[in-house]
């Protein structure tokens, strides 16, 4: 570590001591949002950036619409100062820490897609000054940070871990988890030098219980790569041991309860209609799509993801099976989609396997309504519709109910007792299941 970067590095320490340290989040959603409120909440000064006016409205209002951040979190940080929104990025070059929370999705060829990325990067670049610490959240492909970041902000004549420290530090959000959250979870940090990755390692140590340091910022990206494929390829396994399961006609759950006994070497994992959410869908694609690039398929990523994205079609067969059972026929039957989001209790639809199911039974041509407590509408991807109410009459004239989201408020020994089918494909009615007609994935 040269003087220089060493004088930097004392300097962010001191205003991480003091609570003077000036912190910028790029992107309010899911990701950016929650850090935003947790810096705030321990007294930093934050500002948060986004595109979105609605949000920056929010915000200045006093309002979350996340549902993992309090309104009150955020009301009490606005009141007392410590947080604002603007949609300016000019207010990145009076940051001393910078956090890009931005999407990184898939583009329509299933490639990863960085432009949000790079066009934040634009932005630091045009505010770059010496001292500042830049940190990406937003996951990506090993390399990301070394090979497309900072090329563009060396374009500035900056050097990391001599004028500015760069850094990734991978974003572990898990929307709707109780348990852990973001001040109990460890953060992974790792630099593009080991002067980058203290002075990132200070910053987020202010507001984590723990940080983990690693070696470089791949590593980091790296991490998070393998996080997410070993859930993706477990829950890919487990997907294809519910279609074995139900070929050799064994109950599929009472395996995994079973398998669960044993107190080592097994880790359960639950099958179900499809991936969904802002990771395991996509991250990794992203390891794939890399991969590809060195003349190397990663089979395991994509035998998985071939199974995942094949479930809802096996769910929309569960229904037609059932259906026909009852001598009735998909097309001009009544669905009742029950859940949206892609994972119980909370409002999220992004990559949700309830879209597909809805697609793919309406393309059969099946009347589909859906309820969703928490989804308003599917105004997005073709689906113009609007969630339904839930009441004995809906459920009486529906020919199948489809349990696509196991949201908490369901009542499920009425959808059971109400409803004439009931294809379930989360488990959800195993304590009730005997007082209806229910089809288990």
């Amino acid at each position: 570590m040269t003087d220089a970067s060493r004088s930097m590095l004392e300097a962010i320490t001191t205003k991480v001591a003091r609570r003077e340290l000036r912190v910028a989040v790029v992107g309010l959603g899911y990701v950016g949002l929650p850090l935003a409120a947790r810096f705030a909440t321990c007294g930093f000064p934050v500002v948060g950036l986004d595109l979105d006016a609605r949000k920056v409205a929010a915000i200045e209002a006093g309002t979350s619409y996340i549902p993992d951040v309090p309104t009150a979190e955020i009301a009490a940080a606005v009141a007392n100062k410590t947080l604002r929104a603007s949609r300016d990025p000019a207010v990145l070059a009076d940051a001393d820490f910078v956090s890009v929370c931005v999407p990184t999705p898939l583009s329509k060829f299933r490639e990863p897609d960085l432009s949000a990325v790079m066009s934040v990067t634009e932005s630091i670049q045009r505010h770059l000054r010496r001292g500042q610490v830049i940190s990406y959240e937003s996951t990506t492909y090993p390399g990301t940070t070394d090979e497309a970041v900072e090329p563009q902000l060396a374009r500035t004549g900056l050097k990391p871990g001599r004028d500015y420290f760069l850094a990734f530090s991978p974003e572990r959000i898990d929307p709707g988890r109780k348990d852990f959250t973001l001040k109990t979870t460890p953060k992974v940090v790792g630099g593009v030098t080991a002067a980058c990755t203290e002075a990132a390692a200070a910053c987020y140590g202010a507001v984590v219980d723990r940080v983990v340091r690693v070696s470089s910022a791949r590593a980091a990206e790296m991490a998070k790569m393998l996080e997410n494929t070993f859930r993706s390829v477990n829950i890919g396994l487990v997907n294809e041991m519910a279609i074995i399961c139900d070929r050799l006609k064994i109950p599929i759950f009472e395996v995994i309860q079973a398998a669960s006994t044993k107190p080592f070497g097994f880790m359960p994992f639950f099958p179900g209609p499809g991936l969904g959410g802002h990771c395991l869908p996509i991250d990794p694609l992203y390891l794939s799509w890399k991969m590809r690039s060195l003349d190397y398929r990663a089979r395991f990523i994509e035998i998985a993801e071939e199974v995942n994205r094949s479930m809802p079609a096996y769910v929309v067969s569960k229904v037609a099976a059932a259906l026909n059972r009852k001598k009735k026929a998909v097309n001009g039957s009544r669905v009742l989609v029950l859940g949206a989001a892609y994972k119980k209790d909370i409002d999220d639809v992004r990559e949700s396997p309830a879209i597909d199911v809805i697609k793919q039974l309406r393309d059969l041509g099946a009347d589909v309504d859906y309820h969703d407590p928490y989804i308003e509408s599917l105004e997005h991807e073709g689906l113009p519709l609007r969630s339904v109410a839930l009441d004995d009459a809906r459920l009486r004239s529906s020919d199948c109910a489809v349990i696509v989201t196991d949201h908490s408020c369901f009542d499920w020994a009425r959808i059971v007792t109400t409803a004439p089918i009931v294809v379930d494909t989360r488990n959800a009615t195993a304590a009730v299941r005997d007082r209806g007609d229910v089809v288990l994935l």
